[in-house]
C-alpha cells in the first residue's frame, strides 16, 4: 500500500500516483500528451514524469512531480499487484510540488485532518512557486474531460463493451451518414496519418495476441479501437453516445495505419 515519504514533520502520507509520459497520462487532463503537461505547468520532456498524490501532517493535498518516472511505475506495478511498496521520492528528483490534486483520490491518510487545499500562504512541500491549488476536471456533465474517461472506461472493459454491439455493424460507407459526426471523426483520424499530431494523440497499448488496443483523440472525439476488431466512437457535441463503427473496408486499414504512428510505452 502507498506509504509516508518522509517520517517527521513535513511528511507527505502518500496516497496515489500516476506516470504522466508520451504514451501513458491520465486523459481526462487532455487529448495529448502536452496538453496534459500544460495542465499542471510542466514542460512536455520526451521522459515524462512521475505524479505522487499525498497529504501532509495538516491533511493538506500536495501533488508531487519527481523526474524518476521509473521509481513511480514500479511503485504502482507493485500496488496493482496487491504488494507494499513503500514510494520515496529522492528530493534530487522532485521538480516540483503543487498543491491540490489533479485527479479525484477517494481515500484519505489515517491519523491525519481530512483532504483539503493548502492555505494560499503556505509553502510547498518540495520547492516550487505558490499557484492556484490543482483540483480535478468537471466530470459532473459531459465535456471533454467525461468523453475521455468514458475512452478509458472502453479500452479498459473492452470484451464488456464488445458484447454490446451486433456482429453486422459494418463501416460508414460513402454517402452514408448513420450519425453526422462519425465520418468527421474518421476523416480527422485520417488526417493524422498525413500530419503527426502531437504526442500522445495516438497511443498503442497491448490488447492479446499480435492485437492491439488503439486510442486516438482529437478536438472534440475520441476513438478507442482494436486493430483485429472494430472501433468506437466518442464526442462532445453527442453526450453520452457511444457509436460503434464495424470492421467494413476501411476501417482496418486505417488502425493499422494509426498504429504505426502510435506512441507506445517502453
Amino acid at each position: 500500500m502507498p506509504a509516508s515519504e518522509e517520517s517527521d514533520d513535513d511528511a507527505l502520507y502518500v496516497l496515489t500516483a500516476v506516470v504522466l509520459t508520451p504514451a501513458r497520462f491520465p486523459s481526462v487532463l487532455g487529448d495529448d500528451y502536452p496538453e496534459a503537461c500544460a495542465a499542471l505547468d510542466l514542460a512536455p520532456n520526451e521522459a515524462g514524469y512521475g505524479l505522487v498524490l499525498g497529504q501532509d501532517g495538516d491533511g493538506a493535498r500536495w501533488t508531487v512531480v519527481t523526474e524518476d518516472v521509473s521509481l513511480v511505475a514500479c511503485a504502482i506495478a507493485a500496488w496493482d499487484c496487491g504488494m507494499e511498496y513503500d514510494l520515496a521520492v529522492d528530493d534530487r528528483t522532485v521538480v516540483a510540488s503543487l498543491p491540490g490534486w489533479p485527479l479525484a483520490v477517494a481515500v484519505a491518510a489515517p491519523g491525519v485532518p481530512a483532504p483539503h487545499d493548502p492555505a494560499p500562504d503556505q509553502e510547498p512541500a518540495a520547492g516550487g512557486a505558490a499557484r492556484p491549488p490543482l483540483a480535478p476536471p468537471d466530470t459532473g456533465r459531459w465535456g471533454p474531460a467525461q468523453r475521455r474517461l468514458g475512452a478509458d472506461e472502453i479500452a479498459l472493459r473492452w470484451a464488456v463493451w464488445r458484447e454490446q454491439v451486433e456482429s453486422d455493424v459494418t463501416f460508414v460507407a460513402p454517402g452514408e451518414k448513420p450519425h453526422g459526426g462519425v465520418r468527421r471523426v474518421l476523416e480527422e483520424a485520417r488526417g493524422y496519418l498525413k500530419a503527426p499530431p502531437p504526442p500522445g494523440r495516438v497511443r498503442s497499448a497491448f490488447a492479446s495476441g499480435d492485437a492491439r488496443t488503439l486510442r486516438a483523440d482529437g478536438p472534440g472525439w475520441s476513438i478507442v479501437a482494436r486493430t483485429d476488431d472494430i472501433a468506437f466512437v466518442l464526442m462532445d457535441d453527442a453526450p453520452g453516445e457511444v457509436l460503434p463503427v464495424g470492421r467494413g473496408p476501411e476501417l482496418p486499414a486505417l488502425l493499422t495505419a494509426l498504429d504505426e504512428l502510435a506512441v507506445r510505452p517502453t
